[in-house]
């Protein structure tokens, strides 16, 4: 049975920092990759990892994705925190064997969500 697991979530300040983890088991992945989806807008892509790290516009210079393959983990480690970074993020795996997507549509198994809330 595969399973996505996230963790880390929580409240934070403009400016400060968090760090999600999403531990996959059963199998294996192609790629990983982080989406998130704010009330009221349609759940967009953030960061996806396979060999190097993948970045939307908006978190590029503040995100960092990471993997560790041992532990069948990515990470998202996330600096300089905006309000409008709030949202339910989610950990994505591709089974394919491909490039990196960025369509939300391109990933076959997801984690449950983990909120993120960053006060002004």
């Amino acid at each position: 049975q595969v399973q996505l697991v996230e963790s880390g979530g929580g409240l934070v300040q403009a400016g400060g920092s968090l760090r999600l983890s999403c531990a996959a088991s059963g199998r294996t992945f192609n790629a990983m990759g982080w989406f998130r989806q704010a009330p009221g807008k349609e759940r967009e892509f953030v960061a996806a990892f396979k060999w190097s790290g993948y970045y939307a516009d908006s978190v590029k210079g503040r995100f960092t994705i990471s993997r560790d393959n041992a532990k069948n983990t990515v990470y998202l480690q996330m600096n300089s925190l905006k309000p409008e970074d709030t949202a339910v993020y989610y950990c994505a795996a591709d089974s394919r064997l491909r490039g990196v997507r960025i369509t939300a549509s391109a990933y076959d198994y997801w984690g449950q969500g983990t909120q993120v809330t960053v006060s002004s």
